[in-house]
């Protein structure tokens, strides 16, 4: 599951590229990734 999980987050281009420089900033697009891919898993189940 968090292989899975990986992968489907590295389908987004700023967090495979670490496009953002700064911590703060790559962490921030990796938990908007990580918010987009729960909701596009939860809104199936609704």
């Amino acid at each position: 599951v968090v292989e899975r999980f990986f992968n489907k987050l590295k389908q987004f281009r700023a967090v495979a590229t670490r496009y953002d420089k700064r911590d703060d900033n790559f962490l921030a697009s990796v938990q908007l990734a990580a918010i987009r891919i729960w909701i596009k898993e939860n809104e199936s189940v609704a």
